[in-house]
């Protein structure tokens, strides 16, 4: 396993890899990305599955900026990131979680939580 500052680095790109519209739009990708078991409690208060949400388009672009990175690893092959992302479409702030799988390889996202908040303070 790399080190964590260079785990925490790449994690970071993954993170930022699912904010790309070339990504988002792009299901191949995508499935390499998110588990096969993934889930996302959302910020809009949805519960959303891979197998249920993700269609030939992908999941749709969004224009956010991700702020306050951090890893909690909890295992030797799970870690926790959290952040902050703010929507620049529509200046919304939320908390972001997520738990990373190291698994065949390759990091993979299991499991998303999004939460809107006005705490911003901190944002960099």
């Amino acid at each position: 396993m790399m080190n964590k500052e260079a785990l925490k680095e790449h994690l970071r790109q993954l993170e930022e890899n699912l904010l790309k519209p070339e990504i988002r739009t792009n299901q191949k990708e995508l499935s390499r990305l998110l588990a096969d078991d993934f889930f996302e409690f959302g910020s809009s208060g949805r519960v959303l599955y891979k197998d249920e949400e993700i269609s030939d388009e992908g999941i749709g672009t969004v224009k956010m900026v991700l702020g306050n990175f951090e890893i909690h690893p909890l295992s030797k092959d799970i870690v926790l990131a959290t952040y902050l992302i703010l929507n620049e479409e529509t200046r919304q702030y939320s908390l972001r979680s997520s738990i990373w799988k190291f698994s065949d390889g390759r990091w993979q996202m299991f499991f998303h939580q999004g939460t809107v908040t006005n705490h911003f303070d901190r944002f960099s």
